[in-house]
């Protein structure tokens, strides 16, 4: 586990590179920090991107105006852990995510994350951020990691290869919870992302919908997540 020489710096916040090993893999991540951070936000990426996609990036620098450090890790076979171009088929995604490491892994691979920034910066109240392919990883984490406090997720169902274990979690999940959704989205149906949203235990979750396709997220939607996160942590 090491930082690597990845490490620059724009208006005030530092983005450094680093690496750490989850069951003998290796899982490259970032970490973003501002000037005087108290608090963390974990950010999960989409299918088919990786942990510097620029709306990650972006989500980001909006925490870190509001002194908020955050850290994303590239997905099971996405990004620089991907042998091949990740795709969005259900089929070729399944097959990525397996190969990456699965659900199991993938829990593995972001406490290992986690445990490291919190050894180099010390523990901190911790949300996570993850839309699509984020909440397959967020949601699970949060569930099963009382250090998350607050979760932002979305544009998922009881789809994909971890749906049922996001169905079996999803009551587990109580801290806050604001959920994303398009109503006209085209990869997953909202019917799948009501029934997922349902499943959710926390007395305290919100759905916002929109209409749109899955991608066609609006920028407000985006900006009152970091809010709602800036709130509750």
């Amino acid at each position: 586990m090491s930082w690597n020489n990845q490490n620059t710096c724009a208006n005030g916040v530092s983005e450094r590179g680093f690496e750490v090993q989850a069951n003998g893999r290796k899982v490259p991540g970032v970490y973003w920090l501002p000037e005087h951070a108290d608090r963390l936000v974990l950010l999960g990426h989409g299918g088919t991107a990786h942990k510097k996609v620029e709306y990650i990036a972006d989500v980001a620098r909006q925490l870190a105006a509001k002194g908020i450090a955050s850290m994303a890790i590239d997905g099971p076979g996405h990004g620089d852990r991907a042998g091949a171009a990740a795709k969005s088929e259900p089929v070729d995604f399944a097959k990525i995510w397996n190969e990456g490491g699965g659900h199991n892994g993938m829990l593995a691979d972001w406490r290992a994350a986690l445990d490291f920034i919190e050894t180099e910066a010390g523990p901190r109240p911790t949300g996570i951020w993850g839309l699509s392919m984020g909440t397959m990883m967020g949601l699970p984490v949060a569930a099963t990691d009382s250090r998350i406090k607050v979760a932002l997720l979305g544009l998922m169902g009881d789809w994909g290869p971890n749906s049922a274990q996001l169905l079996t979690l999803a009551p587990q999940l109580t801290c806050p919870v604001r959920f994303l959704m398009q109503w006209d989205d085209e990869i997953v149906p909202r019917t799948h992302c009501l029934n997922l949203f349902d499943a959710i235990g926390s007395k305290h979750k919100t759905l916002h919908a929109n209409p749109g396709k899955h991608q066609a997220v609006p920028a407000f939607e985006i900006a009152g997540s970091v809010d709602y996160l800036d709130k509750h942590l």
